[in-house]
Parts: structure tokens; sequence; C-alpha cells
């Protein structure tokens, strides 16, 4: 089947880029169709496009095709460049008077270093402006059928970076964490899972406390896989389950079983959906 929609463009009420300037750009998870009207529009002036591991080939390939891409990507002990290096290079672009779009994965500040990013172009009298993009918690959760606050299961949620920072690995406030009636989102936690595991079983949650593991959500290649705390461990390694891999702790991922149907469907090679966005 063939679906058509209607040509449109959408007055954007915010000037366009200017030489020299910085658009903090958040590219949502993966799924190309998440990213937003406004982030769109700025991807499209960009002439130097500074990006990170997790944007899709999707996303690039809707800047400028002469647009300058630089690849700032980090993985585990992998850093093409140091965040020193990227916000320098930042800076070093916006002197030469391009138009900069530095494009995050994500939410630039929910675990993006934007902040980081926005204070050293500030110190350095950059102009810049940040867009908001889906946060993984939000898309991946979505799209693996759960949601993640319920009224009958959890009555909030927490964002959590299982990524450690220095040899001080991981000091949250776990007490608080495995409080019941609420949801624990893992960013960047597979290294820990074990951590993770000991520690929320230790403070009181049981070992058979529901956990999903959502791989490369919201792109085609996504995998989600439902196990318990006492078994997290041990079905990372057998399903192999690489970064980037969002942990999901809480009663609510029990929903995908009855939400599936939620499930945004896939769209065919046959579907075709046309979006402007006009920066005015």
């Amino acid at each position: 089947m063939t679906v058509q929609t209607r040509r449109f463009c959408y007055r954007l009420s915010e000037a366009p880029l200017a030489g020299g300037e910085v658009a903090i750009v958040g590219a949502g998870p993966g799924d190309p169709g998440l990213l937003t009207l406004r982030a769109l529009s700025l991807l499209q002036q960009a002439e130097c496009l500074v990006f990170d591991r997790l944007v899709s080939q999707d996303i690039l390939d809707m800047a400028p095709e002469n647009a300058d891409t630089y690849y700032v990507g980090k993985a585990s002990r992998c850093h093409a460049l140091t965040q020193t290096q990227t916000n320098e290079l930042m800076v070093e672009l916006s002197r030469q008077g391009k138009r900069v779009v530095r494009l995050k994965g994500g939410d630039p500040f929910i675990f993006g270093r934007g902040g980081e990013e926005a204070e050293y172009l500030i110190e350095h009298g950059v102009t810049f402006r940040v867009v908001p993009g889906i946060t993984s918690a939000s898309g991946c959760s979505t799209y693996a059928g759960f949601p993640l606050t319920h009224r009958d299961h959890a009555q909030s949620v927490t964002f959590v970076t299982g990524h450690c920072k220095s040899d001080n690995c991981l000091e949250l406030n776990w007490e608080a964490l495995a409080a019941p009636h609420q949801t624990i989102v893992f960013y960047m936690g597979l290294a820990n899972a074990a951590l993770i595991s000991r520690e929320l079983t230790g403070r009181g949650l049981p070992g058979s406390h529901p956990v999903a593991l959502v791989e490369r959500g919201t792109t085609a290649e996504q995998r989600q896989v439902s196990t318990t705390l006492s078994d997290l461990v041990a079905t990372i390694e057998r399903e192999e389950l690489k970064p980037p891999t969002l942990i999901v702790v809480g009663e609510v991922v029990r929903l995908a079983e009855t939400l599936a149907v939620a499930r945004p469907r896939d769209v065919s090679a046959e579907t075709h959906q046309l979006v402007e966005a006009v920066a005015w």
C-alpha cells in the first residue's frame, strides 16, 4: 500500500542559523522519523556537521551534501576525539564564520554532555542555541512496547548513567533507586550490569524483579530481551548484547506483553512520507 502525505511547510519562529553560530541539536534515539522539525531545519542549514557515534546515517543524509562533516564519536575506551578536542573544534569552526550543527544522539542535556559543551562555548564567546531531542529512555521504551510510568505500577521514573567517569564507579543512592513503584533507566550500563544487579537486590528488590534490555532501540536493528535482576548478567552474556543497550528496571516492562499492539509498525518500502521544514 502506498500512502501519500500532502506537502506542507511549517513556519518556525526563530532566526536562521547565523555564520559563526553553533546549534547543539538532539537527533533522538535513532529513528529519523523522531527528529523534530526544528532539528531538521537547522540540520539543513549546516555548513559544518559535528556528530556523535549514535547519530544514524539516515539523519546525516539530511544535511546539505556540501557540508563538512566531523566525526567525534565515543565508544568505551575508544574516542575519535576527546571531549576537550571536540569543544575546541566547535570554537575553531565558529571563528571561521561557519554555521555549525553539533548533532548528538538522544537529547543533548540528558547524559549527552551538552551542558559541558554549552559552558565551553559561553567561555569562548560563541553564540549558540540548543534543540532538545527525544531521549533514549522514552524512545526505546515506547518502541519496545511499554510505558515508563503507569498509575498501577510506577509513579516515578529515574534516569541514571551506568557509565563510570572515574575509578569511583557508580556512587549512586542505591537505597532510593531500590524503592518500590518506580522505573529506573540505566544509560550505558552494560559494563556495570553485575554491580547494578547486586546493589539493587542487596537493597531489597527481589531477584525476580523484571528488567528489559533494549539494544539499538528505535532503529531497524532493535532487539529487546526480557529478564530479571538475578539473571541480568547471564542474559547479557547469553544474548551477546552490545552497546548501545538500555537497561530498564521496573514492573512496567511486563506491560510489553499486553501493549505490543501499541508498538510503532514497520514502514514498508512502498510507504512514502514527505516532510519539509522551512525556517524564516
